[in-house]
């Protein structure tokens, strides 16, 4: 409790209001230029009704600094919003309530971004310190009808932002498990891969007295050595893998696709013949197949190009789309993520952006010598 006081009347606040949302700067000019009308006409209805009048840039810079505030520290902006209250209330005694017309404009919007961006606690402090300095202002009988109209305005606020927070935390872990999914996935291809290979090394170490005629005694017991390491790292990474198999799922029988089966996914796709090791070549195909599948939902109708090019010991791979039809929803951001998780395990490196002639481009980059 002690910690909530200090951090509603003291410390120091960096809760913001619009963090997140599309179009975030022209709401923050609207902000400022709200601020800066009511500004302007709580300052002007003193010069108008008091005398003397000099007080009205103080005036004026309390209400424009506190609506300003909301943006960047909405605590803040309530501490100088709850001030000005009381200025305004000590140098226009003629107004028949602490809250008059434009006080309403000014101070209910501070109140409701505090609402929207704080826990519980922290709401009840500040609704319980702003109805306390109302009734040390005010004693008259429309202080208690204010007083419920701001607990009114606090609740639905609070409500508005508790819901927002809650999509929020439901959002982050839905790609946290979306990107634990894809990491599993990404380890259980690499062990398909690794183990096939593997499993070829045992193979042509068994059969080398075989195939080899006149092979020593040494060389014998070299290819068994061999043979028997082989099978051993893969016992290792079937053990070491073996938690992120779903259950009842059995190790692929055939090898992963590779950079030959990108054609299948785009019957134009330029990809380089080059031999390049089948963790990468793995890599490259999610990557056109993502990409290809997110262009589908996002850009129907567009046309996509596929090109996979081996340039300095690194496989680049591009896939682009032109302007399509409406976006049909859908999808989260995961199969980005899951492209960069791909490529970062090969050292390499991922961007995926509009074009300019309005399409969208994912370019990548994987380095092949990396082991």
């Amino acid at each position: 409790m002690i910690r909530t006081v200090l951090q509603v009347v003291l410390f120091r606040d960096r809760s913001r209001v619009f963090d997140g949302f599309r179009f975030r700067h022209p709401l923050v000019a609207l902000v400022l230029l709200y601020g800066l009308i009511i500004a302007t006409g709580v300052s002007s209805d003193y010069v108008t009704a008091e005398d003397p009048d000099g007080w009205w840039p103080l005036l004026f810079a309390v209400v424009a600094g506190s609506t300003a505030l909301t943006l960047r520290s909405t605590l803040v902006a309530w501490r100088l919003a709850t001030a000005g209250l009381v200025a305004t209330r000590l140098l226009m005694p003629s107004e028949p309530s602490v809250l008059g017309s434009w006080q309403w404009w000014w101070y209910v919007p501070v109140l409701l971004a505090v609402a929207t961006a704080h826990r519980g606690r922290v709401v009840l402090l500040v609704a319980s310190i702003t109805c306390a300095v109302l009734l040390a202002m005010d004693q008259g009988a429309d202080v208690l009808q204010d007083i419920a109209l701001l607990l009114v305005v606090l609740v639905l606020g609070y409500a508005v932002g508790a819901r927002g927070r809650a999509e929020r935390r439901f959002h982050a872990e839905q790609d946290e498990k979306a990107a634990l999914v894809e990491r599993a996935r990404i380890a259980r291809e690499m062990h398909d891969v690794v183990a096939h290979h593997m499993s070829l090394v045992v193979v042509r170490c068994e059969t080398a007295p075989y195939r080899i005629a006149d092979l020593p005694e040494a060389g014998e017991r070299e290819f068994a050595e061999l043979g028997a390491a082989a099978r051993a790292a893969i016992t290792d990474m079937q053990q070491l893998l073996g938690v992120l198999r779903e259950s009842g799922r059995q190790a692929e029988r055939t090898p992963q696709p590779g950079l030959a089966d990108i054609r299948s996914l785009h019957a134009d796709a330029a990809v380089t013949d080059a031999e390049v090791p089948g963790a990468v070549g793995l890599t490259a195909y999610r990557i056109v197949q993502e990409a290809l599948t997110n262009a589908g939902r996002h850009a129907p109708g567009s046309t996509t190009s596929v090109a996979v090019d081996l340039v300095d010991d690194e496989l680049r791979v591009v896939v682009r789309n032109t302007v399509g039809g409406p976006s049909l929803g859908g999808g989260g951001g995961h199969g980005l993520r899951g492209m960069r998780e791909r490529v970062a395990v090969h050292g390499g490196s991922l961007t995926a952006e509009p074009t300019s002639d309005g399409g969208f481009a994912v370019r990548a980059t994987v380095p092949v010598g990396r082991r």
